[in-house]
């Protein structure tokens, strides 16, 4: 029975959840360009004639973006795309007023305009802004207001984003990391409990789609990756964005070489469940091993994914000590594994190419994860970013000398 005595509260944990969800990208977002509109527009009230400048607000919502580093990369293409609509929505309203071939002359022009100041993926904004302007404009010289409030708008995003610096998004994107590692994990555990008894050909088929899907998985970290290395870039708060982001960029890609291989072995398991449709993938002894080694494996990929993000937060010996104490383990069960292989193939010769193919990509997974090899790669990435940065330096300089000289 219900408690009577406890009062009936449905929206007690609201508060909770919108603590929660305080660092949230949409929620930052949506709060951060709904105060940088808002504030364009009381500055645009102030200097602008027009009762309702809009535009003011329209071009600070385009300008704010959710990172420090794309607003200052994307901001000056999208002031330029609204600008140049407006300036040929002032040609169109002091010649034409609004009909319906005048409008698709503005938005051709507008478009062909876009590709002309080379506002790349900003084009259609061109055209979006001369149709507004057009709308509520007759007047060249009201049309000019639009162009000061498209200038009023632009500055104070900027500026916000400058005052008010995006949060950084690395939390977001190693718990992406994490949860990628986790299903590729639950994917090796449950390629291992399939293979207790007989292994039907739609159960192999089912863990083989559920490798191709990681792919997609990958497409989302990589998004998420791309927003937390961005607000890295150009952002007071942090003093080692470059390592930050080397880490979590060599982590994914780590991950995501491992995620192919379990596709190929996924595969491999699939033929072999249609060559043995009516008897066992392995034999007893061989089965225990591979289980075991999948066992290890997905531990590893686990204690990975908890290396790499523990190495933007807190103290990574620990995860570091796991992970190379897994491989161990998992190295000592594929050696076990390797030597029933071998004495399985003087008895059954049969399929031993998708048995030696198994066992390649076990190697090639254990030796994507090693610890070696994972700090070998971060410092060749550290090592290739310093020369970019040195190369980089030097054409300045020569640039500038060539200028002094002239």
């Amino acid at each position: 029975m219900p408690d009577l005595a406890r009062p009936f509260r449905p929206f007690r944990h609201i508060p909770h959840r919108l603590v929660a969800r305080r660092r949230d990208p949409v929620v930052v977002q949506s709060v951060r360009s709904t105060g940088a509109a808002v504030l364009s527009y009381v500055v645009a009230l102030r200097l602008s004639n027009e009762p309702a400048p809009l535009t003011a607000p329209l071009t600070a919502l385009l300008v704010v973006q959710v990172t420090l580093y794309s607003t200052l990369t994307t901001g000056v293409r999208r002031v330029n795309s609204v600008v140049a609509g407006v300036l040929v929505a002032i040609g169109f309203s002091a010649l034409v007023g609004l009909t319906w071939w005048s409008l698709g002359l503005v938005i051709l022009a507008s478009l062909v305009v876009g590709h002309l100041v080379r506002v790349d993926e900003f084009v259609p904004e061109v055209a979006i802004s001369a149709m507004l302007v057009l709308g509520v404009t007759r007047v060249a010289d009201t049309a000019w207001d639009r162009v000061l409030e498209t200038l009023i708008g632009a500055v104070v995003g900027l500026a916000f984003n400058l005052l008010f610096a995006p949060p950084v998004w690395v939390e977001p994107a190693s718990r992406a990391i994490d949860d990628l590692a986790a299903r590729m994990a639950a994917l090796m555990t449950g390629m291992a409990d399939e293979l207790t008894g007989h292994t039907t050909v739609a159960e192999a088929a089912t863990r083989l789609h559920e490798a191709r899907r990681l792919d997609n998985d990958i497409a989302g970290v990589d998004a998420a990756l791309r927003q937390a290395e961005d607000s890295l870039r150009m952002n007071p708060r942090v003093r080692e964005g470059l390592m930050f982001r080397l880490v979590l960029r060599t982590g994914l890609d780590t991950l995501e070489i491992c995620a192919v291989v379990l596709r190929v072995s996924a595969r491999a398991l699939t033929d072999l469940a249609k060559a043995r449709s009516d008897e066992p993938l392995f034999t007893p002894a061989v089965t225990r091993a591979l289980q075991d080694l999948f066992g290890h494996m997905a531990l590893a990929v686990h204690s990975f994914s908890r290396l790499i993000t523990a190495q933007v937060t807190t103290n990574a010996e620990e995860q570091e000590d796991r992970l190379t104490r897994e491989l161990g383990m998992a190295r000592d069960s594929r050696d076990l594994l390797a030597r029933l292989l071998l004495e399985q193939l003087h008895t059954s010769p049969a399929h031993w190419q998708l048995h030696g193919a198994l066992l390649a990509d076990v190697d090639r997974v254990l030796d994507e994860l090693d610890v070696d090899k994972r700090s070998q790669r971060l410092m060749e990435e550290l090592d290739r970013h310093s020369r970019l940065r040195h190369e980089s330096g030097t054409r300045l300089h020569r640039a500038l000398r060539r200028a002094a000289r002239r």
